[in-house]
């Protein structure tokens, strides 16, 4: 399982840079204001999610992106086929720590200069160049279902599976971006038939892997955090093999793993 993730991070800047965001990510940017941050996304043009971030203004034409799993000059390299004529630059910066910080309200943003903290209500997420990371973090998150996406579900999951509309980071009414229509399409007329979970584990499993039961892929897990009482994780559960789990009575999968559901959330 990973732990003391690094901080993948762009910076986004220019005259052109708020006009850029709204029209290539997923989440309100025109309402977003300086000294906060979001959650937003990069969808392809089906309308799978190829990048999860923070969104953070630190200027009027100055954003972070702290990427939700993924590689920063892999992103950088491809937003910037999009640019144009438009006036702003995308830089990757190097790898940083992730570290816990004291309570900042939720979604504000301090800037340091060496660091960054995003606030998270009780804690904040300090990303700094210097000192140590840790992954105190995680467990909250994870409880609050903020998912992250491993490298292998780049560019697989659709934003219900995600609860995306839940977090704001995707918009319905906004205008154009990349899958905004599939994204309208999933909201006005449902469908989708795989969800977001916090569960239990019966042990320790790989972030990205697939989950196999009676030989069927019927998920996929998110994240995985190790606890005093055993292994909870996120998951993406097929809605027919959600609705057979509970806490109280876990279930069977491939494998040798037992699953029971904890905490589900809608699109």
């Amino acid at each position: 399982m990973p732990t003391h993730l690094p901080a993948e991070t762009l910076l986004l800047e220019g005259h052109d840079a708020p006009a850029f965001a709204q029209a290539q990510f997923s989440s309100a940017i025109n309402s977003l204001a300086t000294g906060h941050w979001q959650f937003s996304a990069w969808l392809d043009p089906q309308g799978r999610v190829r990048a999860l971030f923070h969104l953070a203004r630190l200027a009027d034409q100055r954003y972070l992106l702290l990427l939700r799993g993924g590689d920063a000059a892999a992103m950088a390299d491809a937003l910037r086929r999009f640019v144009f004529r438009a006036k702003l630059t995308v830089t990757a910066l190097p790898p940083r720590a992730l570290a816990t910080g004291p309570a900042l309200p939720l979604h504000a943003v301090i800037d340091g200069g060496e660091s960054v903290s995003l606030g998270g209500d009780t804690y904040s997420l300090r990303i700094s160049a210097v000192g140590a990371g840790d992954d105190a973090w995680r467990l909250p998150q994870l409880h609050a279902g903020w998912p992250w996406l491993p490298t292998p579900l780049l560019g697989e999951l659709l934003p219900p599976a995600l609860s995306l509309h839940r977090l704001q980071a995707v918009a319905i009414d906004k205008g154009c971006y990349p899958g905004q229509e599939i994204v309208a399409r999933l909201h006005f007329r449902g469908g989708h038939k795989r969800h977001l979970h916090r569960v239990t584990l019966s042990q320790a499993t790989t972030a990205g892997n697939a989950l196999h039961r009676d030989g069927r892929v019927v998920g996929c897990v998110l994240d995985v955090v190790a606890t005093n009482d055993g292994n909870e994780a996120l998951v993406v559960l097929a809605d027919d093999i959600a609705a057979q789990l509970s806490c109280a009575h876990p279930q069977p999968f491939d494998d040798d793993l037992a699953l029971g559901i904890i905490t589900s959330w809608p699109a």
